[in-house]
This record gives C-alpha cells, sequence and structure tokens, in this order.
C-alpha cells in the first residue's frame, strides 16, 4: 500500500470559472469556482479560494487536530476569493493559516491580498467582517517572479495575461513538478513565455481551457480580450513544454457535462495524456524513486 504522506496530491474543489453553475447539467465535472487542494509531502498548499474552499473548509473541520495551511491567490477576482468568507477553518481558534497574494503592475493601487479579503466581507457586502475569524492568518505580499521555500516545496510565481492581473504558480519537490495556471490569455502570434517557463517539465499541468476555438473567434461573440485561453491552446503549451499530464480547468459555466465530454474526446484525440478537472476528484503522484506517474483517484478513496 502506498504511503500518500510521502506523495504529492491534487484534489480539486472547484473547476469552474466567472460564476458558480450548479445543477442537473454539471453534476459530473462540478458547478463550484476554483480551488484546488494540494498536499506536498507534510505541506497542504490551497490555491484560490472560490465557492470550492467552503467544501474544502468543510472536510477540514471533521478533523480533530488543529488545520495548518498555505493558501495562495492568483488574483482577487470574485470567482476566486468568493468562498473565502465561507471558509469554516479560518474562524475556528487554534487554526493557521499563511496567504498570500502578488502585487502585479496591474495592482497600480498596491491593494494586497488581506485588503481585496478584507473588503469584501465588509458591510453591505457581507454581514461578517475578516477580523471575525478566530484562526491565526498571516498575509504575505509576494513580488512577481518570487521563489518561495516552504519545508522542502518550493513556490514559484510569474505573470499571467489577463484583465486586472493575474499570476500562475509552479510546484516543486523531490523531484516532481506541478503548474497551477489560471486565468490567462494566450496570444495570437506567440506561445506566452511565462506559462511555457511554469509548465517546462511539468508532471501535471492544470490550465486555464475556457473555451474552444470556435468559441474564442466566433465573430458574434468574440472572446478576445476576456482573458481566457482554448483546451487548443493549452495542448500547444503542454506538448511544447513537453508535460506528462495536461489538466483543462476553469470551465465555462455554460458547458454543461455533456459538452466537457465531448472536448474531452476532441483534446485526447490530439494529446492522450489529459483529463478535465473534475470536483472531487485527485491526482496522485510519487517521487520518481517510488512511481513517477499520476494516478487518478475519487474523493472516496483519499483522506483529507
Amino acid at each position: 500500500m502506498l504511503n500518500h504522506k510521502a506523495a504529492f496530491t491534487i484534489k480539486f474543489w472547484g473547476v469552474r470559472g466567472s460564476i458558480p453553475c450548479p445543477g442537473r447539467e454539471t453534476v459530473r465535472y462540478g458547478g463550484n469556482t476554483p480551488c484546488v487542494e494540494m498536499c506536498v509531502g507534510s505541506q497542504r498548499l490551497i490555491f484560490d479560494g472560490g465557492t470550492g474552499l467552503r467544501l474544502l473548509g468543510d472536510a477540514l473541520m471533521a478533523q480533530a487536530k488543529p488545520i495548518e495551511a498555505h493558501l495562495f491567490f492568483s488574483h482577487s477576482h470574485c470567482d476566486h476569493i468568493q468562498g473565502f468568507p465561507f471558509f469554516a477553518p479560518a474562524f475556528q481558534a487554534g487554526n493557521h493559516f499563511d496567504i498570500y497574494g502578488v502585487l502585479t503592475e496591474e495592482d497600480g493601487d498596491g491593494v494586497t491580498i488581506r485588503q481585496r479579503l478584507h473588503d469584501q466581507m465588509l458591510h453591505p457586502n457581507f454581514p461578517v467582517p475578516l477580523q471575525v475569524m478566530q484562526a491565526n492568518l498571516r498575509f504575505f505580499a509576494l513580488a512577481v517572479g518570487e521563489v518561495l521555500s516552504i519545508g522542502d516545496v518550493t513556490v514559484a510565481n510569474a505573470r499571467l495575461n489577463h484583465p486586472g492581473g493575474s499570476v500562475g504558480y509552479r510546484i516543486d519537490w523531490r523531484g516532481l513538478r506541478v503548474a497551477y495556471v489560471t486565468d490567462t490569455e494566450h496570444f495570437p502570434d506567440r506561445l506566452d513565455g511565462e506559462v511555457l517557463g511554469l509548465a517546462q517539465d511539468a508532471d501535471v499541468l492544470i490550465i486555464d481551457a475556457t473555451y474552444t476555438d470556435e468559441e474564442y473567434h466566433d465573430p458574434q461573440r468574440s472572446r478576445i480580450g476576456w482573458g481566457h485561453s482554448t483546451w487548443q491552446e493549452a495542448v500547444k503549451i503542454a506538448q511544447a513544454a513537453q508535460v506528462k499530464q495536461l489538466v483543462l480547468f476553469h470551465h465555462d459555466p455554460s458547458h454543461d457535462d455533456d459538452f466537457l465530454d465531448r472536448v474531452l474526446v476532441s483534446a485526447q484525440a490530439v494529446f492522450p495524456q489529459m483529463a478535465i478537472a473534475q470536483e472531487g476528484k485527485s491526482i496522485i503522484l510519487h517521487p520518481p524513486w517510488e512511481r513517477n506517474y499520476p494516478v487518478w483517484g475519487s474523493s472516496r478513496e483519499l483522506s483529507v
């Protein structure tokens, strides 16, 4: 039996972009907005705080011991922070969270992630202010391109092409590499060097693939300039960066389960080592000297 504490486990709690879309048509892939948990050796990292963060919080509250984690935000658009006021462990004394955001040039006002989270919880937006949270919350402003060490885990970031600014992250641990790249829009004439740098030789690349090429270039309702990419462009990045496993992420709320099934078939035809991010699903990676391939699992198969 494999020791999951000596592993790199990725679990998807929210996979949608823009707005939650629960309903009969989104049951299989999920309707919550972005939140990805990564248990890397002894460290718990959380990427983005969309509505999926509430589900993660409820699962963590079932633990008897105090909760410690590092929470990284790609940016502060609503769909990436709207779950934070409902993150139950943050209200529990004895828990500890280090919270990180990056100030990009687009954040010309110099507003930190602490201020963004604080402001969304102010009256009349929300009845409970940030100060009511009893956990030990420490906030950090990262520089673009900064590399952070958390024990034997390193987390690097790079600027992405998104209105208002966003960053992607690369997590390295014991020879394993995972890239989390959302929200970003591809360039029309070249591959994005920043995205390529994050993705290079990654064991898993989780990447924004909100649209299809047909939608993106639709003359009646073009998505150009909206800050998101397509699955076809995601495949180009994966091929150029020699990624082992591609995971399409940040699904458009109008894409139901059947639509995503069709995307899966089309994308696997050109890049077989790919999957579509699915709420409740996990990927388990083991260091190269143990096992060096991703294993998909259901939420029932992995303890939180």
